[in-house]
């Protein structure tokens, strides 16, 4: 009895054999049908697309940059009024703010000496990111002496990797890259935190997955580009932590063999689901980031272990815009332990929970289509996590938009979203200067406090709407052809002319 799903044995069953040699990027359809294919982007578009790219994130620097100088203090601190500047004038970035109070301008080399002092302050190199983020800190702050400089350097370090999204971003959909390119998003955000790296990683991982990589490219058995994926989403975890949440998608694809069921490995063909592929791709990504990590745990254990403990022992108050805070006002004050306690618990476990949910749609929408849309459950994860996280950050918004460019949902999707992200990105620190400098702090005195609300239940809301319509979407990469059968384990891979036949 075949393991297969219905619409995998369908789909098979019902294949046309075809006589002409397919390339990876020709899209080879079922029952003869002319399928549509993503826009492909020739050298010269894809050229444009990074140069837009390029434009957009200058325009991100001299956004950030607006509140550098022109004085400064003996520590390298931008004047006058640099605290007052950054929220009237809406320029803040943790990147510059940062500089302070890290040990970053003194150039400490991270985690190895650091610790959290007892009110749970990181000192001795300590910062609140993942390894990989702080030696990007720590390398861009290295010829830096002041707040102005380390910016500049930090914008140098991190635009190959927002360009590099793009150029990815085009070879798997097309123009929709441009969401990415010259979206409002990298303008307010590039520069806001680091958070390029991260995303070319996630970005990386579906690539390698539906591409390959060299001279072989797509050719490459799926268990081998299932594994370099893996270990993108491993570095990504060493980033910033959030690709962690697309192993489990990722090892659902290569468990049901790929793209209709085809790629399985030869031996896992007689059972139909790959269970040997699955495991190693989830060991591996767990491997890379553990790998990763070992030499920061045996330098300095405690300065690797404060970096996440900063993170747990964060509280959800007026800076972290998340639903926790605002959902349970006035209880969610920071001094209510009970709460906050609470609000551990409930934020972890719930999820967890949009987790299983998500993956187990998409094992339904498997056993209907015969492809497991691990983008889409991606996405969908995402969803979860930014939605029921206890900080909502702002510039978070770079990591979904790429899933707009990868996901077919609706055009109003997206642009709420992002008019829901500026009226967060612009009223959080507007709302900032009433409260601090201004007359009129209270949540109804104003309009800044109202966009912050319009930002923080807008975004929630299209948040839990993604979240299903991510699941019922077409991904860009459904658009890409199917692959020769995965030729691990002894089997040869089939000849390009057979990829039409079961």
């Amino acid at each position: 009895m075949s393991a297969l799903p219905a619409g995998a044995a369908a789909e098979r069953k019902a294949d046309d054999p075809v006589s002409e040699v397919a390339t990876p990027d020709e899209h080879i359809p079922s029952r003869g049908r002319v399928a549509r294919t993503a826009s492909r982007l020739g050298p010269l578009a894809l050229i444009m697309l990074v140069l837009f790219c390029g434009v957009t994130l200058i325009l991100g620097f001299v956004n950030k940059d607006r509140c550098t100088g022109p004085r400064f203090d003996e520590l390298g601190r931008s004047g006058p009024d640099y605290d007052l500047r950054s929220k009237q004038d809406v320029c803040y970035s943790d990147i510059q703010f940062l500089w302070i109070g890290r040990d970053i301008d003194r150039h400490v080399f991270p985690y190895v000496d650091g610790k959290l002092t007892e009110d749970g302050q990181p000192v001795g190199g300590v910062v609140e990111y993942p390894v990989l983020t702080g030696l990007i800190i720590w390398a861009s702050a290295l010829f830096a002496h002041t707040d102005a400089q380390f910016l500049l350097l930090s914008a140098l370090v991190l635009s190959p990797f927002g360009l590099c999204t793009a150029w990815l971003l085009g070879r798997l959909a097309g123009w929709r890259a441009l969401l990415w390119a010259i979206g409002p998003p990298l303008v307010m955000y590039a520069f806001h935190n680091w958070e390029l790296p991260v995303v070319l990683c996630a970005v990386a991982a579906v690539y390698v997955v539906h591409h390959g990589w060299g001279a072989r490219g797509a050719n490459r058995s799926l268990r081998s580009r299932a594994t370099m994926s893996a270990v993108l989403l491993g570095l990504g975890f060493a980033f910033k932590v959030y690709p962690a949440i697309f192993v489990l998608p990722l090892m659902l694809y290569v468990l049901t063999g790929g793209r209709g069921g085809r790629e399985l490995a030869g031996r896992a063909k007689r059972r139909a689901l790959d269970w040997a592929g699955a495991v190693r791709v989830g060991a591996v990504a767990l491997g890379t980031a553990v790998l990763v990590n070992i030499p920061f745990a045996i330098a300095g254990f405690e300065g690797l272990k404060a970096s996440f403990t900063f993170q747990m022992l964060r509280k959800a108050d007026l800076t972290t815009n998340s639903i926790w805070f605002w959902g349970l006002r006035p209880d969610s004050d920071p001094d209510n332990e009970q709460v906050q306690q609470l609000i551990s618990v409930l934020s972890p476990t719930l999820m967890l929970v949009s987790f299983v949910v998500a993956c187990a749609l998409g094992w339904v929408r498997y056993q209907r289509q015969g492809t497991y849309p691990w983008v889409a459950v991606s996405a969908a994860m995402l969803c979860g996590f930014l939605l029921l996280h206890k900080v909502h950050s702002p510039q978070y918004t770079l990591w979904l938009v790429p899933m707009f460019v990868l996901m077919r949902i609706r055009w109003g999707w997206i642009v709420a979203y992002f008019l829901a992200d500026l009226a967060m990105g612009i009223g959080i620190f507007r709302w900032y200067y009433e409260i601090f400098y201004g007359k009129h702090g209270g949540i109804y005195d104003g309009f800044a406090a109202q966009a912050v609300m319009i930002g923080v239940w807008g975004r929630a809301a299209l948040l839990v709407g993604l979240f299903f319509a991510f699941l019922a979407a077409k991904s860009t990469v459904d658009d890409q052809p199917p692959l020769a059968d995965d030729p691990d384990e002894g089997t040869p891979a089939e000849p390009a002319t057979a990829l039409g036949r079961a």
